[in-house]
């Protein structure tokens, strides 16, 4: 299995608790902002916070789809994506609309991955970029890149 660039913000837990309790704090931190805060970057030339509820979203879509193609479809090929121009296709999009997107997403994303048999958890498919992938590999993935961007978030919430 190839090496997961998000692996080390989950390393040791438990995946499913972590993509919960994140998703839970992320949601907790930015429900109370208002207009300017999520107007607000945590560093000079970074996203704000809008910008990051929107990716948040946008990447929460994109585990749905592996998730699913990978668990449900035989010669699965994930499809690569690149964030800037999915940013910049929706850069005005509004801060709490992907926020609700983001969480809504995640609940029925956490529903599934919480029944998933150690058997779907490791079913493999192919990533043009990281070769073979699995189920698992997925989830590690999706629940460390939040971790990645939740300090970013609370350094806006200051």
């Amino acid at each position: 299995m190839s090496n997961n660039p998000y692996g080390k913000y989950v390393d040791g837990e438990d995946l499913i608790e972590s993509l919960d309790a994140t998703s839970q704090r992320i949601a907790t931190i930015a429900r109370g902002w208002r207009k300017d805060v999520y107007d607000r970057s945590y560093a000079e030339g970074k996203w704000t916070g809008r910008q990051l509820m929107l990716h948040l979203a946008q990447c929460e879509m994109v585990f749905s789809n592996r998730l699913r193609f990978g668990l449900a479809q035989e010669d699965y090929v994930v499809q690569p994506f690149d964030q800037d121009p999915w940013m910049a296709i929706e850069d005005e999009a509004d801060g709490v609309a992907a926020l609700e997107a983001y969480v809504a997403l995640r609940r029925l994303n956490l529903d599934l991955c919480r029944r998933l048999t150690p058997a779907q958890r490791t079913r493999t498919f192919q990533h043009p970029e990281r070769g073979a992938i699995d189920v698992n590999w997925v989830i590690t993935m999706f629940a460390g890149h939040e971790r990645h961007h939740l300090p970013q978030i609370e350094a806006i919430a200051k």
